[in-house]
């Protein structure tokens, strides 16, 4: 075998042995990023929140600010700040808008994380604060079935302060919107509750078939805990 032939070789296999490296790295390394994100997950139920902390919320409107207070709702700020550190409401579609009655969103475009937080509900709560104008509360359909859909007050609901439905009195608020109602004033109200019956495809077919179905609807590109 000529001189150049073996040359040849070997660079042939050392550039298959550098390829073969390269993928057990890059296997290894998913496998090593995707236990931490199931670690990760698994920790944010014992992510307790500040007394007090704001979140921003980037939309394909402008931005909003949320102010989060842990004496309205100790298991609503708590569940909050998790869902926000976890990325949950990232890419998520306004799929409610009533005009001068309310805004609700809370499904994640992510399947996983759909998955970890079925069934993740939380306890009903007391109603401390009142459902006013820029509140924020979890919606529910039943008790103890708060879990991660939010809706926002575009006027005083006070009624839904003791309103019984689905046999739990009131809605219980814990946060505030303080800067950019505007903003959320904004979010397109032309499908009003009609994009609210299919929300439920995004846990399987994605934000895709969604906007497909509903071309105007807003998205929440961004939400996270501003440090201060």
């Amino acid at each position: 075998m000529s001189v150049y032939r073996k040359l040849c070789n070997f660079r042939h296999q050392a550039f298959n042995m550098k390829s073969l490296l390269l993928f057990i790295c890059t296997s290894l390394l998913f496998i090593q990023t995707h236990a931490q994100v199931l670690k990760t997950d698994a920790n944010l139920l014992k992510l307790k929140a500040p007394e007090t902390f704001k979140a921003e919320f980037v939309t394909t409107k402008g931005n909003f600010t949320v102010e989060v207070y842990r004496n309205w709702s100790p298991l609503g700020a708590d569940r909050f700040y998790q869902l926000i550190r976890s990325g949950y409401y990232n890419n998520t579609v306004i799929f409610r808008v009533v005009k001068d009655f309310l805004v609700q969103f809370g499904v994640s475009e992510d399947k996983q994380k759909n998955i970890f937080w079925q069934g993740k509900n939380l306890k009903d709560e007391p109603v401390v604060g009142s459902n006013t104008d820029s509140t924020i509360c979890f919606s529910r359909g039943a008790p103890n079935t708060r879990k991660t859909s939010i809706f926002i007050n575009l006027r005083n609901n006070l009624t839904y302060d003791t309103l019984n439905a689905g046999g739990v009195k009131g809605f219980v608020p814990f946060a505030k919107v303080i800067t950019g109602m505007d903003v959320v004033r904004q979010f397109f109200s032309g499908y009003g509750n009609d994009a609210m019956k299919p929300a439920d495809t995004i846990y399987f077919k994605g934000n895709k078939w969604f906007i497909n179905k509903f071309p105007q609807i807003d998205i929440i590109k961004e939400a996270k805990v501003i440090k201060e």
